[in-house]
């Protein structure tokens, strides 16, 4: 990364790293302050972490290696690439499992790095169970299908196959489709369910909880292993419920110029927005292509007057409102509002996290806030502050 000196600083003195027209900061004190929140959550249980999408978009290597640091000891990827990284990170000791199971004649790579795949099919159990007859026995996680119907077998299968597996059942799991929904129907059955298969696997390790569960079902305790995943990363599993995780992501972006546009002139493709005044118009230099979804676009809306609630970023601690669409790589922002002498080339713009909460910006999204933070883009710089 190219050297900076003082003087490449935003006016508040945050740095402005690399040559990215955008900063992604992740905040590793946070996801460890989450990951302990969340512990203590589960009570006596175990306290896993899921690391899947790039740990949620702030980067597997960065975000294992403090969650280790902060006493994770199991780790949930979704494929073998994700996994190889986590394996790569970590001490030998660490266990790491893969989600999305065993996709045929990839045995070897389990072997090789250390790996245990989450089985969920007749076939995957199959072709894992055939790895005894050419040596010793490998362990494996076993996913019980509870009411999903994604992944796992079901649970007559399950017991069925607890008197001989064929193979060492190192954790028996599902996984909950209406966590998010405390007071869904669903949820007690699943857990009756999941609850007969692990009778019938006396003696091994269970898991159910994912971050909604810990959070609101209160149900973590009750097993040897929780899987918080959104919760890490600060985003709200449950939405428009208080959230008691830190915020980890703050995104940054200078203003690439800004410029005046008279009133009745328009803003952006589709002249879709119409200044009712003079206007001052900030750019900044990234876009859908780096995650910031074009469905936030001001469409139909003028300024002042605008019918429809914009997407807000921040400056400092005043808010501007976009103006007109999302491009590929660029932004718009109506900065009228705000003194002249705030807002010049290179200021500093928060354009998600900070003072904007995610679910905030999930929302003017029309999505989540897992999509918000596996959609950042690789075009970010990314800065990493706390504990490594």
């Amino acid at each position: 990364m190219p050297v900076r000196d003082s003087g490449d600083l935003y006016p508040d003195g945050r740095a402005l790293l690399g040559e990215a027209c955008a900063t992604l900061t992740v905040d590793l004190d946070a996801i460890a302050a989450n990951w302990r929140t969340c512990r203590e959550l589960g009570g006596a249980s175990e306290c896993g972490a899921v690391v899947k999408g790039n740990a949620y978009g702030t980067g597997i290597e960065p975000a294992v290696r403090v969650l280790w640091s902060a006493g994770a000891r199991t780790f949930f990827a979704a494929t073998i690439e994700e996994a190889r990284r986590v394996r790569g990170t970590l001490p030998p000791e660490a266990t790491v499992y893969v989600l999305n199971g065993l996709l045929p004649g990839t045995s070897d790579a389990f072997i090789a790095c250390d790996l245990r795949p989450v089985l969920g099919s007749a076939e995957e159990i199959a072709e894992w169970r055939a790895l005894g007859g050419t040596g010793e026995p490998l362990p494996a996680a076993l996913h019980v299908d509870t009411g999903m119907n994604r992944l796992g077998i079901r649970v007559d299968e399950a017991r069925a196959l607890a008197g001989d597996p064929g193979f060492p059942v190192a954790l028996v799991m599902t996984h909950m489709a209406c966590a998010d929904e405390p007071d869904h129907p669903l949820n007690a059955s699943q857990i009756a369910g999941f609850e007969s298969v692990r009778a019938a696997f006396a003696g091994v390790p269970a898991s159910l909880a994912n971050s909604a569960s810990v959070m609101y079902l209160g149900c973590a305790g009750d097993y040897d292993i929780s899987r918080p995943g959104i919760a890490l990363y600060g985003g709200e599993a449950v939405p428009g419920h208080d959230n008691p995780m830190r915020p980890v992501v703050r995104l940054d972006a200078p203003a690439l110029l800004v410029r005046d546009v008279p009133a009745g002139e328009t803003v952006g493709y589709g002249a879709t927005w119409t200044a009712t005044r003079d206007s001052r118009i900030a750019v900044v230099g990234l876009g859908y292509a780096d995650g910031f979804h074009r469905v936030a676009s001001v469409t139909g809306v003028t300024s002042v007057t605008g019918s429809a609630r914009p997407y807000r970023v921040m400056i400092g601690d005043d808010h501007a409102p976009l103006a007109g669409r999302v491009n590929m790589d660029l932004l718009t922002i109506d900065v009228t509002d705000l003194p002249r002498d705030k807002v010049a080339r290179g200021t500093g713009i928060t354009v998600i996290g900070g003072g904007i909460p995610l679910g905030d910006t999930a929302a003017q999204f029309g999505t989540n806030v897992y999509e918000v933070l596996t959609s950042l883009g690789a075009r970010y710089a990314r800065r990493y502050t706390g504990t490594q």
